[in-house]
């Protein structure tokens, strides 16, 4: 099953910036092979089902093998069985509405 996910991954105990553990968590989903979109509060990430959980279960491993001792994560997902949907498109359809 295709599926589009939101999350938000917060690495817990590891000080107050966070970009060095989320910039490894991207390269963790560049490496999956998977269509993924960093955005200011998160990450949106779509593929098989089984494939984009895994990758969010990595995501958490590689943060606790650099020493982060609790990690949270916000998930959002978006399934549908009228019709194939993507990120792209979606996005496409709102820009469409605003003229661009």
């Amino acid at each position: 099953m295709h599926v589009i996910v939101d999350f938000t991954i917060v690495p817990l105990g590891t000080g107050i910036s966070l970009s060095p553990y989320i910039a490894e968590v991207e390269r963790v989903l560049e490496r999956t092979g998977l269509t993924y979109a960093l955005h200011a509060n998160g990450t949106g990430i779509e593929g098989d089902w089984d494939e984009v959980m895994e990758a969010i279960r990595t995501c958490h491993e590689t943060l606790h093998g650099m020493g982060v001792p609790r990690v949270h994560t916000v998930l959002q997902a978006g399934t549908r069985t009228d019709r194939p949907q993507h990120m792209a498109d979606k996005i496409a359809s709102v820009e469409s509405r605003l003229g661009r």
